[in-house]
């Protein structure tokens, strides 16, 4: 009978103090929690509310049920958003900019306040927007390809006195994508083609007027040629013509006598031909 009461008793103590250490460990547990890299931690207070200083990678501890932690990622991440934006000239444009964010580390407690853990998806698409729409209106179509180095230099530095007043850090601001209307892109074409019809119609002039030159230089050369032959003629007389007479005829009789098709010449109204070299 004792025997028994002292096992009772014994399993007693072991169901208490088992009881005990895993209410130990729960408490213990529960007043740890954990941080890690990249990340940063806010601590809402049931009593104080939202305390000023946050606590960095690792493991720390809090008090269960009073205090909760919110963990921030507070490492860069990229966010895109489009916006369908109206240039000074009324031309519709499609951009497409992508950002690289992050949490200013020493506002983190006031971020959470105002905006919360989703801070990032709640600012940057309407700022983004609203950005994009106000330096658009500031340039006509063409000048957003012509000036894009400036244009995204404006919206950058735009963008980020924005995002600072929200306590947000942008790393990089970049414009990845601009297309226009379908009436734009066809003007566009249309434009392209009138360009080069106008490129062909400069060159068929240029040809035009070079004929022409080359035209009255040949014609010149002509009449130089004519007027030293008239002047030759004068001063020789009727020989010089002559002389050109015989030198066309025994070159027209060489190659005829050079053709194998040629048995004879017709001596009908060419007795010159045949009288100029007898001994052939």
């Amino acid at each position: 009978m004792g025997s028994n009461q002292a096992a009772v008793s014994f399993l007693t103590n072991i169901v208490r103090a088992a009881f005990g250490l895993g209410t130990a460990v729960t408490v213990v547990n529960s007043s740890l929690y954990t941080v890690d890299g990249g990340q940063r931690a806010v601590l809402f207070d049931r009593f104080r509310g939202v305390i000023d200083d946050t606590a960095g990678e690792g493991t720390h501890f809090l008090i269960p049920w009073l205090q909760t932690p919110y963990i921030f990622d507070i490492r860069t991440r990229p966010h895109t958003f489009s916006s369908i934006s109206g240039t000074k000239d009324l031309q519709m444009v499609n951009l497409t900019l992508r950002v690289l964010s992050r949490p200013d580390v020493n506002r983190l407690p006031a971020i959470f306040k105002t905006l919360g853990l989703e801070y990032d998806e709640k600012v940057l698409p309407s700022i983004g927007n609203e950005v994009l729409k106000a330096v658009v209106a500031q340039f006509n179509a063409d000048q957003l390809l012509t000036e894009r180095p400036r244009v995204s230099a404006l919206v950058r530095d735009t963008l980020i006195r924005r995002a600072k007043d929200f306590n947000i850090v942008l790393d990089d601001v970049a414009i990845t994508h601009l297309s226009y209307g379908a009436e734009f892109s066809k003007a566009v074409e249309q434009k392209q083609v009138a360009q080069q019809e106008a490129e062909r119609s400069k060159f068929v002039v240029a040809k035009a007027e070079q004929e022409r030159r080359a035209a009255i230089i040949r014609a010149e050369g002509e009449s130089e040629s004519a007027k030293l032959i008239s002047d030759a003629t004068a001063a020789a007389g009727m020989g010089l013509i002559e002389l050109r007479r015989i030198e066309a005829s025994r070159e027209i009789s060489s190659t005829l006598a050079r053709s194998n098709s040629i048995m004879y010449l017709p001596n009908s109204g060419s007795q010159m031909l045949l009288g100029l070299n007898p001994s052939r």
